[in-house]
């Protein structure tokens, strides 16, 4: 509705000028109920967009006033949803202002809140709007008012599949065709299903789809805690394709094992669990105390070293190693959308650097005859294979260990080598994280 004034801006007037953030006046009077988990959202929101930080680090600080879990749960929905489905909301608050409200007026970021409550989540129009009011003060107010109204008596609805951010769609169409980030809309539309791993020989029992052996799929929106074997150590969450490197190691039998950055510690329990004597380094004590906490739960056992890799080094070479390197996550946006808007060249760059140089360092530490395998979860040809050219360029001690389809039971088709999960892969059955993943030999000593 740019080519005239909508009904909302022939009644409350122009929007408001930027603020320097969204965040809400101290002083406000006590929240009715439900907004205390709106507001929440918005802070939420506001660390993602306006500050850049990961929506799950940034949850905890963002729903410190809410002690319950099912209103935690709901400000990471809203907040999730939101970033999902961020563009065609934006595109429907715009068709409905005369002038294009700054991306953090407050106004903005309540109708984002209010739409995607009444759109995608199935609340009430008049909760949604109800509960965004109050996140606001004065004529921003009457604006969201006037312009969620204008929606709502429209018939506004949210197109299927949703819209890729213009940057993101862009930089994937042109890196792996049209095709890839159309699969890529459709599979950001909901959260994926859930994926367990497990000791091949000891399977749980749990009624799901095994994809391949030691895997089990459930569906989307299962909850963990209360599943059978959870307590018990059966199994943990981790999803298809993040099993796949430490699948290509192959069987342990009693051989040693660097499992490099290693946290939370789902490659580390596969290690273990396939016969390896691992060595689990991290350089982040918090995140490594949830992978003891889940050797203990699985009673699997792992040296646990907490290092930087870059500064650290083991007291002799090992027989295999696994560098599931630090990367953009991209890979993993079906279940972390805000990669969607964090991520930019730029940190692509640096991290892809930072792969490189650790590749390099913990190639260095490898019997001649063993193998390494490097793997991201990215989507970005500058974090996969660009990578691997260039270690295999400078290193003459290394060759190609090419990986074949059926040692990953045919779910995806290696390219050059190399294997390529792209969105699409398994669409049928509920998609899988896009990865790179390479295997190298060490041929001599260097």
């Amino acid at each position: 509705m740019h080519g005239r004034r909508s009904w909302s801006a022939r009644l409350f007037g122009p929007p408001p000028s930027p603020e320097p953030s969204i965040l809400p006046d101290a002083k406000r009077a006590p929240d009715g109920a439900g907004v205390p988990a709106r507001r929440a959202a918005l802070r939420l929101l506001d660390a993602v967009l306006r500050k850049g930080l990961p929506l799950e680090s940034a949850l905890d600080a963002a729903a410190r006033d809410l002690d319950k879990a099912e209103d935690r749960g709901l400000v990471h929905a809203i907040a999730a949803e939101t970033l999902r489905r961020l563009p065609d909301l934006d595109a429907l608050i715009d068709s409905a202002t005369k002038k294009r409200l700054p991306d953090d007026a407050k106004a903005r970021f309540a109708l984002r809140i209010a739409l995607v409550q009444a759109l995608a989540l199935g609340t009430p129009p008049h909760a949604a709007i109800a509960t965004a009011l109050p996140l606001i003060d004065g004529g921003p107010r009457k604006l969201v008012h006037g312009v969620f109204g204008t929606l709502m008596r429209q018939g506004a609805a949210l197109p299927d599949p949703p819209t890729l951010p213009d940057l993101v769609a862009v930089r994937w169409a042109h890196a792996w065709g049209e095709e890839v980030a159309a699969a890529a809309a459709r599979l950001i539309a909901a959260p994926p299903p859930l994926d367990l791993s497990f000791p091949a020989d000891r399977p749980p029992a749990l009624e799901g789809a095994s994809l391949l052996p030691g895997h089990l799929r459930l569906a989307a929106g299962t909850g963990v805690a209360g599943l059978a074997g959870y307590g018990e150590g059966e199994w943990w969450v981790q999803d298809i394709a993040a099993s796949l490197p430490a699948r290509l190691l192959g069987a342990g039998a009693g051989r040693s094992a660097l499992d490099l950055c290693a946290a939370p510690g789902g490659k580390t329990m596969q290690l273990a669990a396939a016969g390896f004597a691992v060595t689990a380094v991290d350089a982040s004590e918090s995140r490594l105390a949830r992978l003891a906490d889940n050797l203990a739960r699985t009673h699997l056992s792992a040296q646990v070293v907490t290092a930087d890799v870059m500064a650290w080094a083991p007291p002799e070479p090992v027989d295999a190693i696994l560098l599931d390197a630090p990367c953009s996550a991209t890979g993993i946006y079906r279940r972390h959308p805000d990669v969607l808007h964090r991520v930019r060249p730029r940190a692509i760059a640096e991290l892809s650097a930072g792969q490189a140089a650790m590749l390099a360092r913990a190639a260095d530490w490898l019997k001649p005859g063993g193998s390494l395998v490097y793997s991201v979860c990215s989507l970005e040809r500058e974090e996969g294979e660009r990578v691997a050219e260039a270690f295999l360029a400078a290193r003459s001690d290394y060759a190609p260990e090419p990986i074949s389809a059926d040692e990953i039971g045919g779910i995806a088709q290696p390219v050059d080598g190399h294997l390529r999960l792209l969105p699409g892969t398994l669409e049928a059955e509920g998609g899988a994280d896009g990865f790179f993943i390479a295997r190298f030999r060490r041929i001599s000593g260097g």
